[in-house]
């Protein structure tokens, strides 16, 4: 485990490795500062605080996320560069599926403009988002044309991460490219309560200093190329992902709506936390609004206010999150997989698991896709 030695200063977040350990409660995982910076607020938000990374954490672990660095470019002004939405079959991401797109500005800066038309000014340290890696374009000056990415990438010295020099010998910018995958989209409010396009600033307060840190050094590992690097790359943006979105809830003003918001809710937080923390227990709208600390009125309401459903709607919906997850990688039996996650019979986790996703446990299991079937 290479990587839990050289970068010890990584966000202490709730990860585990392939062997399903707990790698958050490694030494070299420490915080970046001891009080977590995000969910800072009023009493109400800093007690739904307690409750919300762990259930950010569970869901991120459920949806399997995976992350790798795939180009590091040097681009000098002016210079203009088209990202497509798909790119050629040759490619590593051609092969992906459900990929966020990450930009780390490690040095200059320019401009990234989103299909939609939204565009950030952005430089050195910056960190930017695309949930959904759709088409997007960036500059700096003004250039004759836009090239189109795949067509000046070159392979480079780390297997699987493309070089690219490219633009008119002017101010120089260096982005480093990166992905994050998740190997399957059956039940991710996380990705799609996200703005299209999320731009971290860091700056010199202690995380935004120590994440801006932490750019350089992904950009220092790709220029050395040493064995071992793609692993370490892997791991270090999957690590700088989450505190993205950590940072992203801090910030989400009141009256926000979405997945994102729900963790910020004192009662609403507090009861996504139990759910995700005892998802095979027998809950009712009354035992889970109790255990909430809240009337099932008040839990009902701020659930669909936030999140457009009832609080058993969203347990069974995890449930079947879990359950896809198990049947996808693992070989325990589906009598066994129900149970576990809550259902007295295999009958009756089968009904919910179609409703819910549109196949049968055993058509997942060998491989159906329920993408067709998501539920918002």
């Amino acid at each position: 485990m290479l990587y839990l030695i050289l970068w010890p200063v990584i966000p202490r977040i709730a990860l585990s490795d392939h062997k399903g350990r707990d790698l958050s409660a490694e030494p070299a995982f420490r915080t970046m500062t001891e009080t977590p910076p995000s969910f800072a607020g009023t009493p109400d938000r800093a007690a739904a605080a307690m409750a919300g990374p762990d259930a950010l954490s569970q869901m991120l672990r459920a949806v399997r996320l995976t992350g790798s660095v795939f180009f590091g470019g040097y681009f000098t002004a002016p210079f203009g560069v088209i990202s497509p939405k798909h790119w050629d079959e040759s490619t590593a991401l051609a092969r992906l599926r459900h990929i966020s797109v990450f930009h780390l500005i490690a040095a200059g800066r320019c401009t990234f403009e989103h299909a939609n038309g939204e565009r950030r000014e952005i430089m050195a340290g910056d960190i930017l988002l695309l949930p959904f890696a759709g088409e997007h374009r960036f500059w700096n000056g003004t250039p004759p044309e836009f090239a189109f990415a795949p067509d000046i990438v070159r392979p480079g010295p780390i297997e699987g991460v493309d070089t690219l020099n490219y633009g008119g010998g002017g101010e120089e910018t260096r982005i480093i490219c990166g992905y994050l995958e998740s190997s399957e989209f059956l039940f991710t409010p996380v990705f799609r309560t996200l703005p299209q396009m999320l731009v971290e600033k860091t700056s010199n307060e202690k995380v935004g200093a120590l994440m801006a840190s932490t750019v350089r050094e992904i950009a220092s590992l790709v220029e050395a190329a040493t064995p071992g690097t793609q692993t370490i790359l892997g791991r270090m943006m999957e690590l700088l992902f989450v505190e993205v979105l950590r940072r992203h809830v801090s910030r989400l003003p009141s009256g926000s709506k979405g997945w994102f918001a729900a963790l910020n809710d004192p009662i609403v937080g507090r009861a996504l936390a139990l759910v995700h923390a005892d998802p095979a227990r027998k809950w009712t709208a009354d035992d889970l609004a109790r255990a909430a600390g809240s009337s099932r009125t008040v839990l009902a309401e701020r659930f669909n206010a936030l999140l457009g459903r009832p609080p058993i709607d969203y347990v069974t919906s995890w449930r079947i999150q879990l359950a896809a997850d198990r049947l996808r990688h693992g070989t325990d039996t589906i009598a066994g997989i129900a149970a576990d996650v809550g259902y007295e019979s295999e009958a009756a986790f089968s009904r919910a698991f179609k409703r819910e996703t549109g196949l049968t446990p055993g058509r997942w299991r060998n491989g159906g896709d329920a993408d067709s079937h998501l539920r918002g």
